[in-house]
């Protein structure tokens, strides 16, 4: 029986789905939904929403070596939705939307840079064994 898996189009629809909500719901949620006192209008924006401009670019051509590496970036998201989650009760639910946004992106890209890295005959280069 013949295995079937996502196409690479649906994967990068998918990660793209995760990163745009993300770079719109970050700003909404700190700046409007939730405001902190704490934290600038423009600390806010550097904070999150500029690591998420750093791939825009790689993300948008589908390079599958940006989406590998995009996933360094959500990371910080995965972070600050399971920190949120623990530490700010009434946040709860704007941390679920942010950690259901991070991971539909980190899957989304884990497994696009994969296959079509796979379907490009892209591979990690081994080190070369010394006589």
């Amino acid at each position: 029986m013949k295995e079937q898996r996502i196409s690479t189009t649906n994967l990068r629809k998918m990660a793209l789905f995760g990163y745009f909500s993300l770079l719109i719901y970050m700003p909404l949620w700190l700046l409007v939904l939730s405001p902190s006192s704490a934290l600038s209008t423009s600390t806010t924006l550097i904070l999150f929403t500029l690591p998420l401009l750093f791939p825009l670019k790689g993300l948008l051509q589908g390079n599958p070596y940006t989406y590998a590496w995009a996933n360094f970036i959500v990371l910080i998201y995965f972070l600050h939705s399971l920190t949120t989650l623990w530490v700010v009760p009434n946040d709860r639910l704007w941390a679920v939307l942010e950690l259901v946004f991070a991971t539909t992106m980190f899957i989304g890209c884990s497994y696009y840079a994969k296959y079509r890295g796979q379907e490009l005959g892209l591979s990690i280069r081994k080190a070369k064994e010394e006589p």
